[in-house]
């Protein structure tokens, strides 16, 4: 595991030079805020990390439920069982193992990988403009129906789970990276996630953190590139 730290952001990186799976560590005066739990053998680890930091987890946030971030969930709400998870009312149907959707979404079938032995379920639902500590809560769907990212409202840091690639080279997912892949196999449905990564660029983070590559400061310039690129392969049809 590596460990990375910008500013109040500690970003965890499993396998870094292989498949990099992110989850992160948020700083709090009081403690710290899980973002995303990584792998199944992750939990340790994240355990282990917050301990180096000297401060106890407080509350865990999910992104979205893709197996590759919720991995280390049941044995991280074993380990802390009074901390509350927080995940989106639209997410956490997917938990449940619900993959229908709703009249009003996109009919694109929902993709990726999800845990049907998980156990834990969230404690509080996730919306727009909730609270959690520092963070603000951003509704960023498109990955998955119910994606969502934060932003650090002391820094505008963001951590945009699987809404933005940054391995591969940047991408707003659904847009396709051979040199990485995966997210865009497993995102749900393109415009959406257009649309997000232009809300997510209206919030004007000062850091890009995501759930596959490094951290990216200043960058503005990059997800403009980014949006413009995905915005293009859309098909006009569309």
């Amino acid at each position: 595991m590596r460990i990375q730290r910008e500013w109040f952001v500690n970003q965890l990186t499993f396998f870094p030079n292989l498949f990099p799976v992110n989850c992160y560590l948020v700083e709090e005066e009081d403690g710290l805020t899980l973002i995303d739990t990584a792998l199944p053998f992750s939990a340790k680890p994240i355990l282990q990390a917050a301990k180096q930091i000297g401060k106890p987890i407080l509350r865990i946030c999910l992104t979205h439920s893709h197996s590759d971030h919720v991995g280390a969930l049941d044995s991280l709400k074993e380990a802390l069982p009074t901390v509350p998870i927080y995940v989106s009312h639209r997410e956490a149907r997917l938990m449940n193992g619900d993959h229908t959707l709703d009249d009003d979404e996109p009919q694109t079938p929902i993709r990726g990988g999800f845990s049907s032995k998980l156990k834990t379920r969230p404690d509080h639902f996730l919306h727009e403009g909730i609270r959690i500590g520092s963070l603000l809560a951003i509704e960023t769907p498109g990955h998955t129906p119910g994606s969502m990212s934060f932003i650090d409202t002391r820094n505008d840091a963001m951590i945009v789970g699987d809404a933005i690639q940054t391995r591969g080279g940047i991408a707003v997912a659904g847009t396709l990276r051979p040199f990485f892949p995966f997210p865009a196999f497993a995102t749900w449905n393109h415009e959406k996630a257009v649309e997000s990564a232009r809300h997510i660029r209206d919030c004007t983070p000062s850091l890009l953190a995501c759930g596959h590559g490094q951290m990216l400061k200043k960058p503005l310039d990059a997800i403009d590139l980014a949006i413009s690129f995905a915005t293009s392969r859309i098909s006009p049809t569309h």
